[in-house]
C-alpha cells in the first residue's frame, strides 16, 4: 500500500510539474516583452540570433551578409546567422517541433508573409504579439496603416513586424523590345508575335502565383471585386473562366510551348539573363539594379507595369513559438526596422526595395538621405508605382490558384 501511495504522489507531482512547465512556456514570451526595453537589449548582448529566410536573391543575401550582420555585431555584439530555407519548409520544421512539444528550437526569427503567416498563426507556430514593444516601430512607422496591420487579409495583431514593402513589376530588355505591352491584351498579342520569348513560373512559386493573380484582377470587372472580397469560388467562376481561358490561349506560344514552366523565379531570371526569354518579373520594383550591377541582367534592362495595375504588399519578420533567444530576436528586429537599416536596404547597391517606414516621422536629415537615393535607371517612377498600386487579395486566393492551375492549365 505504501508503494501505491508513493507512486500516486510521484504521478501527481509529475503532472503538476508538467503543467507548470507548459504554463511557464506559454507565459515566458509575455514575461519577456513586459520587461523594460533596456533590459531586453542588455540581455541580447553577446548572443547569437538565427534568422531563417528564403535565400534565393543574391542582392538580399548581400544586404544581410555585408551590411546588417556586421552592423548588428558592432552596435549590439549580436551574431546574426542567416539560414537559407524555403518558408514552407521552415513552417514544416516548426510544425514538427510543435507536435513533439519541443520548447527550445533553433529558429529565432522568420521572414514571412501571406499564406505562410496565415498558416503559422492558425497553427500557433508564432510566439505572440510583440510590435508594441519595439521602439523603432512605434516611433517611425504608421502603426495603424492597413498595409501593416493586415497581411493578405489576415490581421497581424502585433505578431509580425514590417521589414519591407514591394510592388510587382515586369522587366524587359529594351535592346530587344521597343515598347513593352501596356495591358494583358497587348501582352497576349506580343507573345503570339514572339513565340518562345515569354513564360512565367508555375503556380506554386510565389512570383508565378502573383502573375496569375494579376491576370485574375485584369479579367474581373474591377480589381476590387477580387481584393475586397473573400474567396467565393462560385461568385468568381465567370472571372476565373476568363483567366483560365487567357492562360490556355497563350500557352502554345510560351517558352518550350508551355510544356515546361520554370519552377522558380531564379529559373526564370536565368532564362532572361541568357536571352532565351525577353521578359522576367517579380516583387520589388528595384530588384534588377543589383543584378545589372553584377552583370547578371543586361544593362538595357528596364521595368514596366500593365493595366489594371501592380500588386503590392508588405513582408514581415516574426518570432517562432520556441525561439531560444527571444531577447536577441527582439533587439535584432528592432534594429532591422531602424531608419539606418531601412536606408541601407533602400539603396540599390544591395537590396534596393521600398521601405514601410513613414518618411514624415523621420528627422529632416534622415528624410533628405532617403530622398537623395538614386534607385537606378531600371526603376519606374515612384509616382507611377503609387498610381498603379493594387492591394493583395486574401491568402485563400493563393492556395486556390495553386490547386486549380494544374488542372485548368497544365492538364488541358
Amino acid at each position: 500500500m505504501k508503494r501505491f501511495y508513493f507512486l500516486l504522489f510521484v504521478s501527481i507531482f509529475l503532472l503538476i510539474g508538467c503543467g507548470n512547465t507548459n504554463e511557464q512556456s506559454s507565459n515566458s514570451f509575455d514575461e519577456i516583452t513586459s520587461q523594460p526595453w533596456s533590459e531586453i537589449e542588455e540581455a541580447a548582448d553577446g548572443t547569437t540570433v538565427r534568422l531563417y529566410m528564403w535565400g534565393g536573391d543574391e542582392g538580399i543575401n548581400q544586404y544581410l551578409d555585408e551590411w546588417a550582420i556586421p552592423h548588428l555585431k558592432e552596435k549590439y555584439n549580436i551574431t546574426l546567422e542567416r539560414v537559407p530555407m524555403d518558408t514552407v519548409k521552415i513552417l514544416q520544421k516548426l510544425q514538427t517541433e510543435k507536435k513533439a512539444n519541443k520548447q527550445d528550437g533553433t529558429i529565432d526569427i522568420i521572414w514571412i508573409n501571406g499564406e505562410n503567416f496565415k498558416n503559422a498563426k492558425k497553427n500557433n507556430l508564432l510566439a505572440g504579439s510583440f510590435t508594441d514593444k519595439l521602439p523603432n516601430f512605434n516611433k517611425y512607422y504608421q502603426t495603424d496603416d492597413p498595409a501593416l496591420t493586415t497581411d493578405f487579409g489576415t490581421p497581424v495583431e502585433g505578431m509580425e513586424a514590417p521589414w519591407g514593402k514591394v510592388q510587382f513589376v515586369f522587366h524587359y530588355d529594351e535592346s530587344k523590345i521597343d515598347e513593352p505591352p501596356a495591358s494583358f491584351a497587348q501582352l497576349q498579342e506580343w507573345i503570339k508575335s514572339h513565340p518562345g520569348k515569354f513564360t512565367y513560373p508555375n503556380a506554386t512559386d510565389f512570383t508565378g502565383n502573383a502573375f496569375l493573380r494579376h491576370v485574375l484582377y485584369a479579367k474581373a470587372d474591377q480589381p476590387s471585386d477580387i481584393y475586397n472580397e473573400p474567396l467565393d469560388e462560385e461568385a468568381i467562376s465567370g472571372t476565373a473562366n476568363k483567366m483560365w481561358g487567357y492562360l490556355n490561349n497563350i500557352e502554345p506560344d510560351l517558352w518550350r510551348s508551355g510544356e515546361h514552366y520554370p519552377n522558380s523565379l531564379t529559373e526564370l531570371d536565368k532564362l532572361y539573363s541568357q536571352g532565351e526569354v525577353w521578359m522576367t518579373m517579380g516583387y520589388n520594383e528595384a530588384r534588377a539594379e543589383s543584378l545589372i550591377e553584377q552583370g547578371v541582367f543586361p544593362e538595357t534592362t528596364k521595368s514596366f507595369v500593365m493595366e489594371p495595375g501592380s500588386i503590392g504588399n508588405t513582408h514581415f519578420l516574426s518570432i517562432p513559438f520556441n525561439s531560444p533567444n527571444v531577447k536577441g530576436a527582439l533587439t535584432t528586429i528592432n534594429y532591422l526596422l531602424s531608419p539606418e537599416a531601412q536606408l541601407a536596404k533602400y539603396k540599390p547597391n544591395y537590396w534596393g526595395e521600398n521601405t514601410p517606414i513613414s518618411l514624415e516621422k523621420l528627422s529632416e536629415e534622415m528624410r533628405k538621405k532617403f530622398k537623395a537615393v538614386d534607385r537606378g535607371d531600371s526603376v519606374i517612377s515612384q509616382q507611377k508605382l503609387e498610381e498603379s498600386f493594387l492591394p493583395e487579395s486574401e491568402a485563400a486566393y493563393v492556395e486556390w490558384m495553386e490547386e486549380q492551375w494544374f488542372n485548368e492549365v497544365v492538364q488541358e
